[in-house]
């Protein structure tokens, strides 16, 4: 079932749930600039075999509002369309998955608003702690000195925010509700597919095969979703003050499982085992071959582990779910 979310004033969400009505909520949060279909169809249908799993747009990408120009909001302003979404489905406390900027979003859940959380699921994120890392050698290392993003990445993103200085364009979608994915095709969409598909195959690590196909399809129904090929620029855009939550996750008491993947490239894996160490009580699992992307491959074990981690939490009686 989809419907749209009014988040805040002038704000609307596109927001989907999926599973039975009654199952225990699960709310997925996507990463910077990614609609919520960049949660695979075949990966959200693992997931409500046992859960009510509601997926939505961020402001700025997909068929949410696209004002950033007009109306520009923190970052932190995301983690609150999170609880709005929640409200919106009448879910009291959720499980909360989040990847990427989602799993930024998730911690700061778990910090400001712990009573809405039931467990927590990050991927591919650092912690929003100024904690240094332990390291197996017993070192202690700065949070500045973790290994950064891989230099290819690091190539592709300046590149395109040299291509993609100044204002989002005129029509881009601020009023994109309106919009039916009938864009026709042409040399500029095709370019723009070719970018992402070259996006998510450096994005997904060498430790999986890429298949480019898979990639291709998934964003021309990202496209077609949306109703238009041109990327946003909010998020990255938007204001990153007051992320710190070091002493909140500290004192963390939501049950909080820290995925890793060997061959992610955004956050390599010093950043997830340093994750679970600032968040009290985290768990961490690794998802073979997994990097910062979501393949067939990984579907099957990361859904696995995520229903494995919130199958501990005791289901509460009575009330809203």
């Amino acid at each position: 079932m989809e419907r749209f979310v009014d988040a805040a004033p002038g704000i609307r969400l596109w927001a989907e749930e999926r599973g039975p009505a009654g199952a225990s909520p699960l709310l997925l949060v996507m990463g910077a600039q990614a609609s919520g279909l960049g949660w695979p169809d075949e990966f959200v249908d693992l997931l409500a075999a046992r859960h009510r799993v509601i997926r939505y747009d961020h402001r700025d990408t997909g068929r949410s509002t696209w004002a950033y120009d007009e109306r520009p909001y923190p970052l932190t302003a995301l983690a609150e369309d999170a609880v709005a979404v929640l409200d919106a489905f009448r879910v009291d406390r959720a499980h909360v998955v989040g990847m990427s900027m989602g799993g930024t979003l998730a911690q700061l859940l778990l910090a400001d608003h712990p009573d809405r959380l039931r467990t927590a699921t990050l991927i591919g994120t650092g912690a929003l702690s100024g904690t240094p890392y332990r390291a197996p050698d017993g070192s202690r290392v700065p949070v500045e000195e973790l290994p950064g993003p891989a230099p290819r990445l690091l190539e592709l993103w300046t590149h395109l925010e040299h291509e993609q200085e100044g204002p989002e364009q005129e029509g881009a979608g601020h009023k994109g509700l309106e919009l039916d994915g009938s864009e026709s095709e042409g040399p500029e969409r095709e370019a723009e597919l070719d970018r992402r598909v070259e996006h998510w195959r450096l994005l997904g690590g060498d430790g999986i095969p890429f298949d480019a196909e898979d990639a291709r399809a998934l964003e021309r129904r990202i496209i077609a979703h949306t109703g238009h090929h041109r990327s946003g620029t909010a998020h990255a855009r938007a204001d990153t003050s007051g992320l710190l939550r070091t002493e909140q996750l500290a004192r963390n008491t939501v049950p909080t499982l820290v995925v890793s993947g060997p061959a992610e490239p955004v956050y390599p894996p010093p950043h997830a085992r340093h994750l679970a160490q600032v968040i009290r009580g985290a768990r961490l699992v690794e998802i073979p071959g997994m990097g910062h992307a979501l393949p067939r491959p990984v579907h099957a074990p990361l859904a696995a582990a995520v229903l494995d981690h919130t199958a501990r939490t005791p289901v509460p009686e009575g009330g809203r779910s």
